[in-house]
């Protein structure tokens, strides 16, 4: 008995397992089929700014996509309102954007590929064509100023992006747009709808260098105020590093601090006037964190200001830098501003020019960081290599604003120009040939602290309304400044007026390559009669074609089993 029993267990386990063996093999194809319809190519893609100026909409509205892929190649009038329309620069039209921008035609997405040479902190050869700099420069100036009822965004050319647009472009010039029906390539990002930025902060960064005074009494003193807006903004914010406007400003004033911070650190070198150095934000949104810092310091130290120098843009120029100016060239501090920075130039062999600029006290909109002074009755001067002042939102770091754009050169002699004209105002040198801040000297400007700063700050986004109260960059800016000044300290305002901003900058685009729908039923069909024929296999090997038999054979109905 006990053996028949055991007989029966092991027929039952092995009819068990043989009925398990179809089941396995299906799985086993589904997870191959999932695999396979998986497969995809994941690229980092940088979405296009989206703000609002006084309620009215700029820049694109919208961030998910899941559309099939385009080129320019497709025929003229094809409907691409289910399409992302893939443009490089280097092919860029203008005319044609405009025309998709301004809805005279319908998109369903934009994917801008950009090389590589334009990528932040981008290290390689070549050269970026300047063509290709003005044409990116015009893009992002359309972008900024349209209200785009797609989403928009950036890439950088590699294998993969050249891979999948040439296949798109063979398939469109053959008159085969991608569709569900006919297959192609499908780009997808899946992120949630964008949302204000609820009271973005600017952050300004102060810090001050005492100058001697016989009495001890260092309040007592004038004040030379140097500053430099760090942020910067461009169409896409995670790529907009500003690495000329105003990295570089950013670097010449901390050069300049670590540069009197030498001097300034002997009792007997420390000049009679203090020294104050600002970083501030919000520079592209008309001066705003200038503003509010001057307005924070009390009327007593404001009047102690004998004169501010505004950093703004001086790392791409070879021969001349403009001195911008708010009160008229005759002005007695002007003129001694102006040839303080005249003689050494001359000495230096390069040349300055004094461009000035009226302000209009009815217009709330300043064009340079200077005016902020002006309006406060201090005077002040901006030293840059622009020739006009920047448009609100442009010229302030754009996407081509690279780290390969900006010469270190440049900067050192802006340095020397403002450090030598500085201490030979502060010690009463003016107009003697003489350089403190000689090469090769122990006051010489280090090319290497330059290079580091300006590499550094050429890898960091920090367009202002996107950066944090603890952003890692305003921490570091802040210790620097402590390295070299005293009473360093923080002032962070909100962001007011008349600009709202919203998040989602980066995101994920998955590229999928997809079959037609004639491909999914043939392979549907193979795959349907293969696990049918091997399904039967199984039930032939393991039970015999008795049962297999008996599976397909039609029951015999209630009648004949009555009779």
């Amino acid at each position: 008995m006990a053996e028949e029993k055991n007989s029966k267990q092991r027929h039952h386990r092995s009819m068990l397992l043989d009925s398990m063996y179809p089941v396995v093999a299906l799985m086993l194809v589904l997870v191959a089929c999932v695999e396979l319809c998986d497969a995809a190519t994941v690229v980092d893609v940088y979405r296009l700014i989206q703000y609002d100026i006084s309620g009215a909409p700029f820049g694109s509205r919208f961030s998910s996509l899941n559309h099939h892929a385009a080129s320019l190649s497709f025929q003229h009038g094809a409907d691409l309102s289910r399409s992302v329309l893939i443009l490089p620069l280097r092919e860029l039209d203008i005319a044609f954007v405009q025309d998709y921008i301004s809805q005279k035609q319908s998109l369903g997405g934009l994917l801008i590929l950009l090389p590589q040479t334009f990528r932040p902190g981008y290290i390689g050869g070549g050269e970026t064509q300047d063509g290709l700099r003005v044409l990116l420069a015009q893009l992002e100036k359309l972008l900024l100023h349209s209200n785009i009822p797609f989403p928009v965004y950036f890439a950088f050319e590699n294998e993969e992006t050249d891979a999948m647009l040439a296949d798109v472009k063979k398939n469109d010039a053959l008159g085969q747009q991608a569709t569900a029906t006919t297959g192609g390539y499908k780009l997808v990002i899946s992120v949630s709808e964008p949302r204000k930025i609820a009271s973005p902060t600017i952050t300004n960064i102060q810090g001050w260098l005492p100058g001697s005074r016989a009495d001890g009494d260092s309040n007592q003193l004038p004040t030379i105020a140097v500053v430099a807006s760090y942020d910067t903004f461009g169409a896409a914010p995670a790529l907009s590093v500003g690495s000329d406007s105003n990295g570089s400003g950013v670097v010449a004033l901390l050069e300049v601090a670590r540069l009197f911070s030498t001097l300034y650190s002997n009792p007997k070198t420390r000049g009679r006037y203090n020294l104050l150095f600002a970083l501030t934000s919000g520079g592209p949104y008309n001066y705003e964190g200038t503003q509010k810092w001057l307005k924070s310091l009390d009327q007593r130290m404001r009047e102690s200001i004998d004169y501010a120098i505004c950093l703004n843009s001086v790392g791409s120029w070879d021969n001349e830098l403009l001195v911008h100016v708010s009160k008229p060239p005759e002005n007695a501090y002007i003129k001694q501003i102006f040839e303080g920075f005249s003689n050494v130039a001359e000495d230096l062999g390069f040349q300055v020019s004094l461009k000035h600029k009226k302000i209009n006290i009815s217009n709330s909109r300043v064009a340079w960081e200077h005016e902020q002074f002006s309006r406060l009755r201090v005077t002040a001067a901006t030293v840059s290599e622009l020739l006009t002042p920047p448009e609100l939102l442009e010229s302030a770091g754009s996407l081509s604003d690279t780290r390969q754009h900006v010469n270190e050169d440049s900067i050192i002699k802006g340095v020397k120009l403002v450090a030598e004209s500085l201490a030979r105002h502060i010690y009463g040198h003016q107009g003697k040939d003489i350089q403190i801040f000689a090469d090769n000297s122990s006051l010489a400007v280090n090319r290497f602290y330059v290079k580091s700063w300006l590499d550094s700050l050429s890898q960091t986004p920090r367009v202002a309304p996107f950066l944090s109260k603890n952003e890692p960059l305003i921490m570091a800016l802040k210790k620097e400044l402590e390295d070299y000044t005293a009473e360093v300290s923080i002032q962070q305002e909100s962001l007011d007026g008349i600009f709202t901003f919203y998040d989602s900058t980066k995101a994920s685009l998955n590229i999928y390559q997809v079959a037609s729908v004639t491909f999914d039923l043939l392979l549907l069909l193979v795959l349907g009669s293969y696990l049918i024929m091997l399904f039967s296999f199984l039930v032939i090997t393991t039970r015999g074609l008795d049962d297999l038999i008996s599976i397909f054979r039609r029951p015999p109905s209630r009648k004949m089993k009555i009779a």
